[in-house]
């Protein structure tokens, strides 16, 4: 139970307040919702299609192979097994050989893709694709296996409408690939719209009942309410350096408007310790201490960097002993230095990218760093970070399932709390290949935070951003939002919010719009008490300072610290008698 403190002057009024929770009315109800789940295990048997197929026909191949055929040179046939019935591309010689059905795309949809895929041995890198009148698609890819099924999530959009052909890829041609429970369902730009606002009820906002009575306790009609957020609960921020500890104006644009920040390279090993044994934190303390100051948090980042070209210069020469015992001491050193100061750990990053560490001391180099970092911060997340898994569905390397695997090695290896670090790295953006490749991840049931984003420059980034941002904010699956945007007189790293005099540029616009509209610290709202004292509204997650004006009165009086929580959590009920 929570308590408000009044102002004084309210004893004037006499009345009490009473907030509660009510239930959410339904949201964009004629339009076809969006199915989140996703799977990530070996399955004995398929689930049903999504959408019952969408646009794909017959796709539980229960007709045999009707509106299905060969694509390349394989060979296709219908098999049944257990009284589940598949396709099969067998005799297959290049990598496109597979089976493949005829469609139609229209360039104003946005399409969902779903498929479980088998293979006839071993465990082998299958993915989906589109032939399109303008080139080949790639919809989504797994780590398919023998014996089980695996589920691929992916999606697309196409630049030009036409006919198409669905078909699967894999470039181990010894092996048959098993498909069943294929699904290809379209979306309008209106629906995919009304999914993010009907998730963002149901994640992010709450609906509330403020009820205003007199000292009779009798309902007090036509009181002016006004509600203004103080705090959005949304972790929402940008990369930061040392250039924001003596610039004013970027500490003011900054902390007006941001509540998490990661430093862009101040933690960094290259940065700590420059040369062997000589530390200097100096940087990366100041910092840490300007955001306690305003109350912004921080992920540390880094601890490790996988890439070889992101090496302290004296490292690589170190042998495999020596460089053992600098990783160790690395992170000791960093983790024990900021353990309860930081919200999260990138411990290794981009290890699926790169492989610098397992290169010199074994396979399970990344795991054994998370392992340590567990054990000197065993309470906070340790998070694996990567590009191109929601960016790209080209990328063999980090797709979704790729990805899980690599979490569930690190896991199996006693490898602590972990999270998905998505970088979010853009250049144009594919919005049903990126909800679908989270969706994916989200199976995992860890924290996910997208964690570098920005956009190419171009004509059309601050959209781009924008789209981007929409989209990862509504999802039900994403706890947090970085940018990689952090200032510097000679330019950002990809992507700038301001200019060198803090005017917003039009990806700062975008910023601001949407800080706004998702009650960043700045949704204000007011009305009137109904004839029974009521006023209903939906807030943002977050903590509010409410003011009630009694009708015909000058005055207004004060009720502060009304936090609005998720709905999980019990229903809200505060009561206020004066």
């Amino acid at each position: 139970m929570g308590f408000w403190r009044c102002d004084s002057a309210m004893t004037r009024l006499a009345c009490a307040l009473i907030i509660c929770a009510i239930v959410s009315s339904g949201f964009g109800a004629n339009a076809l919702k969006y199915d989140y789940t996703a799977s990530v295990e070996c399955l004995p048997f398929p689930h049903k299609p999504q959408y019952n197929g969408g646009i794909i026909k017959n796709p539980e191949l229960n007709f045999g192979l009707r509106a299905w055929s060969a694509f390349g040179n394989a060979k296709v046939e219908h098999r049944v097994s257990n009284g589940n019935k598949f396709i099969v591309a067998r005799s297959r010689n290049d990598s496109h050989d597979s089976i493949s059905q005829k469609i139609y795309l229209n360039k104003d949809k946005l399409y969902t893709f779903s498929a479980w895929v088998q293979v006839s041995e071993g465990k082998i890198p299958v993915k989906a694709a589109f032939k399109t009148i303008s080139g080949f698609k790639h919809a989504g890819a797994v780590i398919a296996e023998s014996n089980c099924w695996s589920m691929i999530k992916g999606g697309l959009t196409v630049d030009e409408s036409g006919p198409a052909e669905l078909y699967f890829e894999s470039k181990n041609t010894s092996v048959e690939i098993w498909v069943d429970s294929i699904s290809l369902q379209p979306f309008t730009t209106e629906e995919w719209r009304s999914h993010h606002e009907q998730s963002i009820e149901e994640k992010h906002k709450r609906k509330v009942r403020i009820h205003v009575m007199d000292k009779q306790d009798k309902p007090l009609a036509n009181a002016t309410i006004s509600i203004v957020q103080k705090k959005l609960s949304f972790p929402f921020g940008s990369a930061t350096n040392k250039n924001i500890l003596t610039n004013a104006a970027y500490q003011n644009w900054f902390t007006s408007r941001f509540t998490v920040t990661t430093f862009e390279d101040e933690m960094k090993w290259y940065t700590t310790e420059p040369s062997q044994g000589r530390e200097d934190y100096s940087a990366a303390d100041a910092m840490l201490n300007f955001a306690r100051q305003h109350g912004i948090s921080v992920r540390g980042h880094n601890v490790l960097w996988d890439d070889p070209r992101y090496q302290p210069s004296w490292v690589p020469s170190l042998s495999a002993s020596q460089l053992s015992k600098a990783v160790a001491n690395r992170i000791m050193s960093i983790v024990k230095r900021y353990r309860g100061q930081v919200i999260g750990w990138d411990v290794v990053n981009e290890n699926l990218h790169f492989s610098f560490f397992e290169s010199k001391l074994g396979s399970q180099a990344s795991a054994n760093a998370y392992k340590t970092a567990k054990y000197m911060d065993p309470s906070t997340t340790l998070f694996l970070n990567e590009y191109n898994t929601i960016e790209d569905s080209r990328d063999w390397a980090t797709s979704p399932t790729a990805y899980a695997k690599k979490v569930r090695y690190i896991q199996s290896l006693g490898g602590g709390n972990l999270g998905i670090g998505l970088e979010s790295h853009f250049n144009v953006p594919d919005l049903p290949y990126m909800r679908s490749a989270i969706d994916t991840l989200g199976a995992l049931g860890l924290p996910m935070w997208l964690t570098e984003v920005d956009v190419q420059s171009g004509p059309n980034q601050a959209m781009y951003l924008e789209q981007v941002l929409r989209e990862a904010h509504a999802h039900p699956k994403i706890n947090g939002i970085v940018m990689w945007t952090a200032w510097k007189p000679e330019g950002c790293y990809r992507m700038c919010l301001t200019d060198n005099n803090f005017r917003n540029l039009p990806t700062g616009d975008v910023v601001d719009k949407l800080l706004k509209e998702w009650g960043g610290g700045r949704q204000e709202l007011s009305g009137m008490t109904s004839p029974n004292g009521t006023l209903e509204a939906s807030l943002f997650h977050g903590d509010y300072q409410v003011t009630v004006t009694q009708p015909g009165a000058n005055n207004s009086y004060v009720v502060q610290s009304l936090e609005v929580a998720p709905a999980e959590t019990s229903p809200h009920r505060f009561i206020l008698h004066v």
